[in-house]
């Protein structure tokens, strides 16, 4: 949500900067409500002026035994129309808050115009893709060949894009979370939470999901609930309707839980394996912060999600998003993308935003700055990581010749093993 009396002074700046964006909202729903709201409000104050003259003078009028029946009358009638203007204003204040929900959030001045995901920019790139002696396999024919993917039965118990992991491949997926907390807890100083999966509508709408994204999220029949799309959602809104202490910011949260996404509009792509998959499990940080503190914080952010990779040893890039790419809520967003040798190309595994005031708006997430003054805190957050993406990027980055896979060095304590080789459900 926008500051409204930045957005209504500086209207033209705004329109200008959200048409770099893909799709820019029409600003002229905004101005026509906005300009018929302050007109019905204008009006009813002025008649309730005359009105509340009116009534003196009818009181002084009394006093003096004069006849005050029309003036009653007039006094009646302007109370009927005030009425009727101030329920006017009420609807359209209603539609001018649902236009207003509607509109994205505004690029920070540092982020690239440009028009889709091709005007990205590439801020930095680590590591080198492993060159194969063979002909890497992609991670939907190497799984199932080791015995620890199985889609064909997640397939039969759920549908499509499900995964069921056996064996090595289950103890991998799981070791990733707990290595993931791990480093984040021990090492980059985030505290964890464990949130509810379950999230309700006031909690979607806090971070830009509803009413806009609907279509995107899972919706319990009969309840106000929601499968968490991200842990983003959860974490973010435990401080919704809170004024945070200031001596706790920046406040650094970090928390695993299973993702559920309808994935609305995006049949068609990576339809292969377990790359978009309507459940998969993600390790999100999640930071509040004061306003001059959000930048510095994104990218520190950014930092300890690309440090799990690092020490994975998994080769990646990180872009900075154009204009025309950025999320809904965001200010501004680095992809961190990892190498997968199957697709012979990056693939986005973390998304690390800074989403400045625009969250904390709707969510009314304040905090008291050093004059005491209660204003908006900042929300940042980014995978860190997204966990079946990690696993993919393991299994193809580290096949063997004879189809086995080598542990990375990190993450044989948590499996006790050097090697997947096949195992599983015969």
């Amino acid at each position: 949500m926008h500051d409204l009396a930045f957005f209504r002074a500086n209207l033209d700046a705004v329109a200008t900067r959200l048409a770099t964006r893909a799709n820019p909202p029409n600003l002229d729903g905004f101005r026509e409500l906005d300009a018929r709201r302050r007109a019905a409000i204008a009006e009813a104050e002025e008649l309730k002026a005359r009105r509340n003259s009116g009534s003196a003078e009818i009181a002084k009028l009394r006093k003096q035994g004069v006849d005050t029946s029309q003036q009653q009358l007039q006094v009646r009638e302007l109370g009927e129309r005030i009425a009727e203007l101030d329920e006017q204003a009420k609807s359209l204040e209603e539609s001018f808050q649902e236009v207003l929900a509607g509109i994205p959030n505004l690029p920070h001045e540092s982020v690239p115009a440009g028009r889709d995901s091709e005007d990205n920019l590439e801020v930095r790139r680590v590591g080198q893709p492993p060159s194969f002696a063979f002909a890497p396999k992609a991670h939907w024919d190497l799984g199932p060949e080791l015995g620890i993917l199985d889609l064909e039965r997640a397939a039969k118990v759920t549908g499509a894009r499900f995964a069921v992991y056996w064996g090595l491949g289950a103890r991998l997926e799981r070791a990733l979370i707990n290595f993931m907390l791990d480093v984040h807890t021990r090492e980059h100083g985030y505290l964890e939470v464990l949130p509810p999966f379950l999230i309700n509508s006031a909690s979607l709408f806090g971070t830009g999901q509803l009413p806009k994204f609907a279509d995107d999220l899972f919706k319990c029949e009969k309840y106000d609930f929601w499968l968490a799309p991200t842990a983003e959602v959860p974490v973010t809104n435990l401080f919704r309707d809170e004024t945070l202490e200031t001596g706790s910011l920046p406040l650094s949260l970090c928390a695993y839980t299973p993702c559920f996404r309808s994935e609305a509009g995006s049949y068609g792509r990576d339809v292969r394996g377990i790359i978009r998959q309507h459940q998969f499990q993600k390790v999100e940080l999640v930071k509040f912060t004061r306003p001059e503190q959000s930048y510095g914080e994104l990218e520190k952010l950014t930092a300890d999600a690309e440090d799990i990779l690092r020490r994975l040893g998994l080769p990646f890039r990180t872009v900075v998003l154009c204009t025309g790419d950025m999320g809904f809520s965001s200010a501004k967003t680095y992809d961190i993308e990892v190498w997968l040798p199957g697709q012979n190309g990056y693939k986005e595994i973390s998304s690390c935003s800074n989403y400045e005031a625009f969250q904390a708006r709707r969510a009314r997430i304040r905090f008291k700055n050093a004059k005491g003054k209660s204003e908006y805190a900042h929300t940042l957050n980014g995978s860190g990581l997204a966990v079946g993406r990690t696993w993919v990027a393991i299994v193809e980055n580290y096949q063997q010749a004879d189809g086995t896979v080598v542990v990375p060095e990190p993450l044989r304590p948590y499996l006790n093993a050097e090697l997947i080789g096949k195992s599983g459900l015969k």
